[in-house]
């Protein structure tokens, strides 16, 4: 089979790209990529992928923009469209995968143009509008949040689910506020720090570039020893060696914790499109797997209540809720509908 996997913009589209083109190429399976020349795109594929070729358009987020910018975005679009049309003939591609983010559009609506099957995945609570808009038009449409879903889960990598474990006792916690950091999860983390120490909880500490030095300072202020990062690619072996993680709600962290059994408490980013973070959030909280707390409410008091919390019960129950062969069942639903 010949698939083209398409979107992108964030690295939570992009993982998710990642995970299906390994499961892909694991099956015997080749896959091109078509994304953009913004966003992570190229950052996730230019240099090392399992895709067989990428491509990467020029195009630029629509809703975001205003005015004449916004009819610039849509001739992009337009102008990646035709390029599109062209690159899924010369590789007789068979199916288009989108995994959302504005990157997805030239590629999708080409793909229904010349009646190539679309596939698209919805990583977030709130359907993106993107998605919206071409579901109708959709093959399959896979969200981890849905319980009418043809496949329920969220692709992650692997390493994931092959170190997971259940969380018995609090001895390190992780605050993660994002690629670029979360200046409301760096202060909070400040404000427990001492409270932590006094428990014996090591800290693990993403703080991002940005806020890296001011955090840094006021760690060594309070005199609190803690490894601290300004961004890692090493994510998966720290989340794995925590036992509580406070954290965005970006959709691939927090199925990343999840496959892992790492119980969160989620700080959602307030000004995420559509919400779309605390409605993530909110998923876990409703199925008694995690908690959530809006931004302007006490973190502190929350976090140190959670602190109490037994964490045994939330991280059996994190484990049993994820499934570590989504992407696998992914790419066979493909198999399997082009067939018919």
């Amino acid at each position: 089979m010949k698939l083209c996997i398409t979107g992108g913009g964030t690295g939570g589209h992009l993982m998710i790209a990642q995970a299906l083109v390994e499961a892909a190429v694991k099956q015997g399976h080749e896959a091109i990529f078509i994304g953009s020349t913004s966003g992570q795109d190229r950052k996730y594929f230019e240099q090392r992928s399992a895709f067989s070729h990428v491509y990467f358009l020029e195009t630029t987020g629509v809703v975001n923009q205003k005015g004449l910018g916004k009819f610039k975005a849509l001739y992009k679009v337009f102008s990646a469209f035709l390029k599109s049309r062209k690159i899924l003939k010369k590789h007789k591609i068979q199916a288009t995968y989108s995994v959302g983010g504005f990157s997805a559009a030239p590629a999708s609506i080409a793909s229904i143009t010349k009646r190539i099957p679309l596939f698209m995945h919805e990583q977030n609570a709130v359907e993106g509008r993107l998605n919206s808009l071409l579901k109708p038009f959709a093959k399959r449409f896979i969200s981890a949040y849905d319980k009418d879903s043809f496949i329920k889960g969220y692709p992650v990598k692997e390493i994931y689910y092959k170190d997971s474990r259940v969380r018995k006792s609090l001895e390190n916690i992780i605050f993660l506020g994002g690629s670029h950091g979360a200046k409301a999860i760096n202060d909070l983390a400040l404000s427990v720090a001492v409270e932590l120490k006094d428990r014996g909880i090591k800290i693990i500490h993403q703080a991002g570039e940005k806020d890296f030095d001011r955090v840094q300072k006021e760690y060594k202020i309070k005199g609190v020893e803690v490894e601290l990062y300004s961004f890692t690619k090493d994510l998966a072996s720290l989340i794995q060696r925590a036992d509580l993680a406070v954290s965005r709600a970006g959709a691939s962290t927090l199925w990343e914790a999840t496959a892992n059994g790492l119980p969160a408490f989620y700080v959602p980013y307030p000004y995420a499109a559509g919400d779309h973070q605390y409605y993530n959030a909110r998923f876990i909280v409703e199925n008694e797997l995690g908690w959530c707390e809006r931004e302007d409410e006490d973190l502190k008091a929350k976090l140190l209540e959670i602190l109490d919390e037994p964490l045994e019960e939330k991280s059996k129950k994190l484990m049993e809720y994820s499934n570590s062969d989504v992407a696998d069942k992914m790419i066979e639903d493909v198999q399997e509908s082009i067939k018919c």
